[in-house]
């Protein structure tokens, strides 16, 4: 089964007001059990626009991650994060598909994992294949794999693009690599025109930070 997946990006205006929030509803996932992924590591914007924070929140389903939103302990934690920031509230489903296929030998695995996400409004879905097609090569080699790719999405909060995508890769440096790359350059020229896309490069939580 497929995983389910929170994507906040947030804008905190009151960093103290803030925390009465974060505690709350950390203390909700703990006894839920979800998996935070990233939070408040280092991060790049390499496209587009994207708000300052961004969480990444692994849940065991789609529907799992709809009702914990929508559950008695976080629906009292919301309230106290409002006044204090904006926020763009995706929950998506996961991509359980096909992964791209190993090139070579790829970058080894870090302590803390990097991590791709990005929003997507394809404007000409045929001129968009041949992205599609290119950029398998890059992810390969970098050792990418999707965790979201599409599936379904309802905006909780704020607003969003069409589609979105969450990639993990081995390391941040790893993820950033795979931008920068000749290869992946190649593919990103052959949507231009046919697609708009806000893209983040961010690493993985770091759990003495917490």
């Amino acid at each position: 089964m497929a995983k389910g997946y929170w994507i906040p990006r947030l804008d905190v205006s009151n960093p103290e007001g803030f925390q009465a929030y974060r505690t709350m509803a950390d203390a909700a996932h703990e006894r839920f059990g979800s998996k935070l992924l990233a939070r408040g590591g280092r991060s790049e914007l390499v496209e587009g626009t994207m708000r300052s924070r961004n969480v990444i929140r692994e849940f065991n389903s789609y529907d799992e991650a709809l009702a914990f939103y929508r559950g008695p302990e976080y629906s009292r934690a919301r309230p106290l994060r409002a006044p204090h920031s904006a926020c763009d509230f995706p929950i998506v489903e996961g991509y359980d598909g096909q992964q791209p296929a190993p090139i070579g030998t790829p970058p080894a695995p870090a302590a803390r994992k990097g991590y791709w996400i990005g929003q997507v409004d394809v404007t000409d879905p045929e001129g968009y294949k041949s992205y599609i097609v290119a950029n398998a090569v890059p992810f390969g080699k970098f050792g990418a794999r999707f965790l979201v790719r599409g599936g379904r999405c309802e905006m909780m909060e704020g607003r969003g693009r069409a589609r979105n995508v969450v990639m993990e890769f081995p390391s941040y440096e790893a993820a950033l690599a795979c931008y920068r790359s000749d290869d992946y350059q190649a593919a990103y020229a052959l949507r231009q025109g046919k697609a708009e896309v806000d893209l983040v490069i961010i690493e993985a939580f770091d759990p003495s930070q917490h």
